[in-house]
């Protein structure tokens, strides 16, 4: 190489290595907004738990969204950064989630609880394909709020997002409708699994299976009794387990549709890696080997990481998207959840959960 080529290649390498961090230093306003947003929710999840971190975060997103839009938006000053979050963060979180579920009980919950959960599931996924099309709404919000509703709230809903890659303003207001639910759910349910005459663990399948998002579940479980609180959690953490198949069945279906070419990629490459990282995470929770006082801090971490993800996200949430969204939505999230809580209260009854 001549001297005038190799300086040539210098500058050049000068010129990215500075152009690297530039955009680091982009980002940082937007990553410290959702930092900030994330810790704020924590920190009010523990003070108003009927709510929990991940709605507060969305809600706190969307409160900066809508009195910042120029700020927040992609050319904006957060815009970077809030990119960045909302792009990296989800298949960290999504990894560390694996990390509180042990695969023994996973294999002893899952199987006194199987028909339940398994049949709630199926009851859901047909109600989502023939509601979304009688309410003709897009592919992606079907499959976003449906996800949410019948597995996993907003980690659902952010795996989902990762390996599908929907429209922002989608997700958001998939998130928003979660948010509603999730409301209704916990100030509901305890009242009516009392007048049902419920035992707490057939509250606890209950919740745990209808109730979509993690702290919802808790903080139901909690207004029932404490033995309700500790199974609704744990029939949860299973049901969060369906993230796996909905993640594989999602890129098999783009491979069908013709997103993906299948004879130039391998089909170890349709599996995403947070996924394999996600159950290698259970598998390690299950052999004890990890100290259970750091399983509880890395299970924090993954909370905190999503709350910055879905204040990320909230974001993106305004007036003028919420208002294109329209209201099909929100009747759809509705009906999903009432014939989730119909169908699991009729499998728990004909099994003899009581």
């Amino acid at each position: 190489m001549t001297s005038c080529g190799f300086t040539g290649y210098r500058d050049r390498t000068r010129s990215d290595k500075v152009g690297q961090v530039n955009e680091v230093y982009r980002r940082i306003p937007g990553l410290g907004l959702a930092a900030g947003l994330a810790t704020l929710a924590t920190l009010l999840g523990t003070l108003v738990p009927v709510a929990g971190a991940p709605v507060l975060a969305l809600a706190a997103g969307a409160v900066v969204g809508m009195r910042t839009e120029a700020q927040v938006a992609d050319s904006g000053r957060f815009g970077p950064g809030l990119t960045w979050a909302r792009q990296h963060l989800l298949g960290a979180a999504i990894v560390l989630l694996g990390l509180g579920l042990p695969v023994g009980a996973v294999f002893t919950v899952g199987r006194e609880t199987a028909v339940v959960l398994l049949g709630t599931l199926c009851v859901g996924a047909v109600t989502a394909l023939i509601v979304g099309r009688l309410l003709t709404l897009h592919r992606e919000s079907v499959i976003l709020i449906a996800a949410g509703t019948t597995i996993c709230g907003a980690s659902a809903i952010a795996a989902t997002t990762a390996v599908l890659k929907p429209d922002r303003e989608r997700v958001a207001y998939a998130l928003g409708t979660i948010f509603v639910f999730n409301i209704v759910a916990v100030l509901a349910y305890p009242p009516l699994g009392r007048a049902l005459g419920m035992s707490e663990q057939a509250f606890g399948l209950w919740a745990g299976t209808a109730i979509n998002d993690t702290s919802s579940v808790l903080a139901a479980g909690i207004a029932f009794g404490p033995a309700a609180a500790s199974f609704a959690v744990v029939v949860k953490l299973v049901r969060s387990l369906m993230i796996v198949p909905l993640c594989v069945g999602l890129h098999f279906t783009g491979h069908r549709a013709g997103t993906v070419d299948l004879a130039r990629t391998p089909l170890w490459r349709t599996i995403p890696l947070f996924v394999v990282l996600f159950l290698a995470a259970s598998v390690v929770a299950g052999t004890g080997v990890l100290p259970s006082s750091w399983t509880a801090h890395l299970t924090d971490l993954s909370s905190w990481l999503v709350a910055a993800v879905l204040a990320a996200i909230g974001t993106s949430l305004t007036w003028r998207r919420i208002r294109a969204a329209g209201s099909r939505p929100l009747l759809f999230g509705g009906i999903l959840a009432v014939v989730l809580a119909l169908s699991a209260l009729a499998l728990q009854w004909s099994t003899g959960w009581r």
